[in-house]
């Protein structure tokens, strides 16, 4: 994945965090793609999940903050995410290494283009009226 100003919510921090994801996601691509072993995949899964629960704790302090509106159902969505990404990452810890290919990737990638696209790109407004650029 490459990042892309279109993907840019306004909001330097929550950006920056979503460049790292992508940095994440692409390390993760990568790794996979070069055969490197499950154990450093599986480090490589953990911190992108890790990093991503820092992201979402970025984004609901910002949602709190500013008494975000859509926030709740924001929130739902991270929650989903974390459910998920948990999911993901205890059947790589007892499956086979190809199991995180496709699926992951997949999951990972539309999952980014989805969020922060859609759900992340609508508190921008918001996040500006409140003065977080």
């Amino acid at each position: 994945m490459t990042w892309d100003d279109k993907m840019s919510v306004g909001v330097k921090r929550l950006d920056d965090d979503h460049k790292r994801l992508i940095a994440m996601v692409n390390e993760l691509h990568d790794g996979i793609l070069e055969g490197h072993r499950k154990e450093a995949l599986g480090h490589v899964l953990d911190e992108l999940v890790k990093y991503t629960k820092i992201h979402f704790m970025h984004e609901e302090e910002i949602f709190t903050r500013t008494n975000y509106p859509g926030g709740a159902a924001h929130k739902r969505e991270h929650d989903d995410l974390v459910a998920k990404a948990a999911d993901l990452q205890e059947r790589f810890k007892t499956g086979p290494t190809s199991m995180l290919s496709l699926e992951v990737m997949n999951f990972l990638k539309a999952w980014l283009n989805h969020h922060i696209g859609g759900s992340d790109k609508a508190y921008t407004k918001h996040m500006h009226a409140n003065g977080i650029h």
